[in-house]
């Protein structure tokens, strides 16, 4: 009798969520996977539509992404940006040569009728990216950020106000009228054999654009997948990224428990760090079940490795939900 493998549905921002896809795409066969990308970072600049989170998720998986910043391409020129600098553009938004015509490319598919959704697969097939990359939706949903500088919209205040604003406050422009892509309710969908993975991004930068779609909020929470997370936060830090400031900013302690709290009304179970052992039975008295391990992807054998034990930390949740 032929068996049919589990799916897992990915729940993505940039960076950190790459690296976990990544060492799932090692350890998972074809179809298996599918990745929710956050598209609240998007942003039309100099004509042209950029997706980050959705580019360094193809570039990671393509093997072509900058080794130490993690987004953008590695051996990148840049000729561009010094013409823009010579010229008077804008040039606080770095674009490498290379990176650019992938938002050219973008930009005409878009301009030629294709939707977001099917961009995204155009421009994975050619980078070889075997695995299925979801934007969230196809229509535009943007983060903003309440600061004590005024609301300022993600990319001003991620990189070209480099996160020095406090934060106060976050809503998704556009999400109230904003529709789920057709892939990522599929993906959702096929996750009922396997499991829903919410990765180590940020939780209200990444995720929460993502969950503030009503229709993939109430397909996560009708199906009968076990959820899980992946902590951002490790021995009450932030790995890379805002995520401990943001915390702070809010007032909240950066720490294991809180993003078990964050994350309570969704999850099924937590993956937090070795370094945060002494929290767990604190979390598992909110109902939550926890899996300790190492949870710091510093080379490929440690996101090959998590990805291992989050595959495996389904497994049981799956089988205690069966029974």
């Amino acid at each position: 009798m032929q068996t049919t493998l589990p799916s897992y549905a990915v729940l993505s921002g940039g960076v950190g969520g790459a690296k976990l896809v990544l060492g799932l795409q090692r350890i998972l066969l074809s179809g298996q996977l599918q990745v929710i990308a956050n598209t609240g970072d998007d942003f039309e600049h100099l004509g042209l539509t950029i997706c980050p989170d959705i580019d360094t998720l193809m570039y990671t998986l393509a093997g072509i992404a900058h080794p130490d910043n993690g987004w953008g391409l590695q051996n990148e020129s840049w000729q561009f940006m010094a013409g823009m600098k010579k010229l008077g553009g804008e040039t606080w938004f770095r674009l490498g040569d290379g990176d650019l015509a992938t938002h050219v490319r973008r930009q005409q598919l878009l301009a030629s009728g294709l939707g977001l959704s099917e961009v995204t697969a155009e421009l994975s097939r050619a980078l070889d990216v075997a695995v299925t990359i979801c934007p969230m939706s196809d229509e535009p949903v943007r983060t903003i950020i309440e600061t004590d500088e005024g609301a300022l919209a993600f990319q001003d205040y991620f990189v070209r106000r480099k996160t020095e604003p406090a934060a106060s406050a976050f809503h998704y422009s556009g999400s109230d009228q904003a529709s789920a892509s057709n892939a990522a309710l599929a993906a959702l969908e096929n996750a009922a054999s396997g499991a829903i993975i919410i990765t180590p991004s940020n939780p209200w930068l990444s995720i929460d654009p993502i969950m503030s779609l009503s229709d993939i909020k109430n397909a996560i929470n009708a199906s009968p997948a076990p959820v899980i997370g992946i902590s951002p936060i490790v021995g009450g830090r932030a790995l890379k990224g805002p995520t401990a400031k943001l915390m702070g900013e809010l007032g909240i302690e950066p720490s294991v428990l809180n993003i078990a709290r964050h994350y309570r009304d969704v999850v099924d179970g937590l993956i937090i760090d070795n370094q945060d052992a002494d929290q767990q039975n604190a979390i598992e008295a909110m109902g939550l079940t926890v899996k300790v391990c190492n949870t710091m992807m510093m080379n490929l054998s440690d996101k090959i490795k998590l990805a291992e034990d989050t595959v495996s930390f389904a497994a049981s949740l799956r089988a205690d939900k069966t029974t």
